[in-house]
């Protein structure tokens, strides 16, 4: 069978995780990677790959894996979907899932191309362990708590505030699903630090959390990727009480987030044009190889 053309939207600390776990899947191949500067200043790594500005230069290409901040993968995504390109992304704005969801599947429905949102660990795999352990205990309370750990995304919209020059979000969980997130920000010459704290907080990425902002000489100090999650459900199967669930998960995030990635563009491929979340998709469809062989070994 013909592997699968996939292109790279952006290379930054996802992208490059994208790029090695494509590398790895039998099933795919690498069409090319998609960076704002094109081939300029390459790092050494993507010499093998055809690097440019725009997927038009590009030879055949079946998905394109965004790896783009979550604010920008509607302005990408559409115009991929648009030339029958597949799109993937972890968009990870939880509130505004349901809305990307309509704009790019009617995209995607009328130039028969799918997309596939939010297809990250959180939201996407860990989705799909909330759906299960709700469809096993349909009553009761599942509490997500994440961390501590780096947030990739809440890191990448600090950094868009104006006045800061470098960023870490770091989440830490306080139990029952609630965070306190921890903000450790360099502030560029000229800008007050209380004006941009302030901008910060009230950022929606914030905003509904306890958020302390901090700055700090060097952010590149307190850097590290790993995170995690502990997801926690205790409810009643059928009229059966307390039943209790619990899923736990320490990780490197952007590696985690590139291989539900790299599993989501596959599965693009299984599903009729439309736009998707993960727990949509059947989840032997994430996976490759022949369906049967999956079965016999993993029911």
């Amino acid at each position: 069978m013909d592997k699968i053309r996939a292109a790279v939207v952006g290379y930054g600390n996802i992208g490059k995780y994208v790029v090695e776990a494509l590398q790895v899947s039998p099933d795919f191949e690498i069409a090319g990677i998609i960076r704002r500067n094109g081939a300029e200043n390459c790092p050494e790594e993507l010499k093998a790959y055809k690097v440019v500005k725009d997927v038009k230069e590009l030879d055949k290409v079946d998905v394109a894996i965004l790896c783009t901040p979550t604010r920008s993968v509607e302005k990408y995504a559409k115009p991929l979907l648009e030339m029958g390109i597949n799109t993937v992304d972890s968009f990870d704005i939880h509130t505004g899932i349901v809305d990307l969801r309509r704009s790019l599947g009617e995209v995607a429905r009328k130039h028969n191309s799918v997309a596939v949102i939010s297809a990250g660990w959180d939201p996407g795999s860990d989705s799909i362990v909330r759906t299960m352990l709700e469809a096993i205990a349909p009553k009761g309370i599942t509490y997500t708590n994440f961390g501590p750990g780096m947030s990739m995304g809440h890191t990448v919209a600090v950094k868009a505030v104006d006045g800061v020059k470098a960023a870490l979000s770091m989440t830490i969980p306080t139990g029952t699903g609630v965070h306190r997130r921890m903000v450790y920000i360099e502030v560029k010459d000229g800008y007050d630090f209380d004006s941009v704290a302030n901008a910060i907080k009230t950022d929606p990425y914030f905003v509904n959390d306890e958020t302390h902002v901090i700055k700090v000489d060097d952010v590149n100090k307190l850097i590290d990727m790993g995170h995690g999650v502990n997801l926690t459900r205790k409810g009643v199967s059928g009229q059966t009480q307390n039943q209790l669930f619990e899923f736990n998960m320490r990780i490197n995030n952007p590696a985690l987030t590139a291989q539900v990635l790299v599993c989501a563009a596959r599965a693009s491929f299984r599903q009729q044009s439309g736009c998707y979340t993960l727990i949509e998709i059947p989840v032997i469809d994430l996976l490759p190889g022949d369906r049967e062989e999956h079965i016999g070994h993993l029911v």
